[in-house]
């Protein structure tokens, strides 16, 4: 994509998003589901496919062009871009980096125009910031594998028509890991009510259950033994795309912070005005600020190859958390108006609080980072 193209994806995105996501935040949050005319919209603007190649139906972004396409998406409820986040991101890049070319001319197609949504089934009860301890097992038995097991917190479980299944073909730890694509449907799968969270309205997540799933060898991605470097590989890409989303939802709580700042006024001036309240102000702008320019530099850094582990952990640790504290200051700005259902601080408060717990948590973030920097 040149960059005249570019410029104008970007352009639309930011106008569809900030004037016709944006005002229906609130009727997402109401109803806990996307409505289905801004759906049909996302997928006519190639937004199930961004980040999967241009010779399979997507936009074929490069990270840095992503990260810049995630500030703008950021901007309005989280549940809007998780509706095809998971399909550009951890799901449709274990097809991307690890599937035949038969799995690639089957369901990149389908995930990029958005006729299809996948999910990346790796988390379990007790295999969360560790998964290479899950248990979900995959025997062989002639020609198939038979899995048996279950998994917590899959994001877009509920509608999702194809996952990546992350389970146990061999010893322990991470090498005995293999990679399966499980239709919705199959013999076997069943998956549990959504789950009802603190917030994210309208993305939503269950259990899914494997009981005597049969699939052929053919649905293994990759060799057997390699999921766990699957995994980590599309996590790595996702770490960097959430950085970004962290960013714009910053950018987006930010600006209802300075806008409240500059209407409420206390003793016949602008909140604004106080001193302490600017100070608030200019510490969230800072970080911003410094969170804009991290994940940049991570983003170009992986398109040269040069860094796809320490840049995404460190963007994805200080994003998120960067994310909370600018949360934290909207609501305190704000005063009492910001612990009231309805206002929309209140409601990115809850949503923020999210992202410093998925795709790896901000304590397995300071393991990688540190690890990194011992090796």
């Amino acid at each position: 994509m040149d960059a005249q193209d570019f410029a104008d994806v970007l352009a639309a995105v930011r106008s569809f998003v900030r004037e016709k996501v944006v005002p229906r935040e609130d009727e997402i949050d109401a109803t806990d589901r996307i409505p289905d005319d801004l759906r049909q919209a996302a997928a006519g603007m190639g937004l199930f496919g961004y980040a999967l190649p241009e010779a399979y139906g997507g936009l074929g972004l490069s990270m840095s062009e992503e990260v810049r396409l995630a500030f703008e998406l950021g901007y309005a409820s989280p549940a809007f871009r998780s509706m095809f986040g998971t399909s550009n991101g951890i799901a449709g890049q274990v097809i991307v980096k690890a599937g035949t070319d038969e799995q690639r001319e089957h369901w990149l197609p389908r995930l990029a125009s958005g006729t299809s949504i996948g999910a990346f089934a790796l988390t379990e009860a007790e295999a969360g910031s560790d998964p290479s301890t899950l248990t979900t097992k995959a025997t062989r038995d002639g020609d198939h594998y038979v899995i048996d097991g279950s998994k917590r917190f899959i994001t877009n479980a509920p509608e999702a028509d194809v996952f990546m299944v992350f389970a146990r073909t061999g010893g322990e730890g991470g090498r005995g890991i293999s990679t399966f694509i499980v239709e919705a449907g199959a013999e076997g799968l069943s998956v549990g009510q959504p789950d009802e969270k603190m917030g994210q309205r309208g993305a939503h997540t269950a259990e899914v259950f494997f009981d005597g799933v049969r699939v052929s060898a053919g649905a293994m991605v990759g060799e057997e033994g390699t999921g766990f470097r699957t995994a980590m590989a599309s996590l790595a890409h996702g770490r960097v795309h959430i950085a970004a989303v962290c960013v714009g939802l910053t950018q987006r709580i930010l600006d209802e912070t300075v806008a409240y700042a500059k209407e409420r006024r206390q003793g016949g001036q602008r909140i604004a005005d106080h001193q302490l309240i600017q100070g608030l102000l200019a510490d969230s702008q800072t970080e911003l600020y410094a969170g804009r320019a991290m994940v940049l530099q991570a983003a170009q850094a992986y398109d040269e190859g040069e860094d796809r582990r320490l840049g995404p952990s460190c963007a994805k640790y200080f994003c998120s958390e960067m994310a909370g504290r600018v949360a934290d200051r909207a609501v305190q700005v704000f005063g009492g108006m910001g612990y009231m259902r309805g206002v929309a601080v209140e409601r990115l408060y809850r949503d923020v609080r999210l992202f410093r717990i998925y795709e790896g948590t901000s304590q397995i973030q300071q393991i990688v980072i540190a690890r990194a920097l011992v090796r």
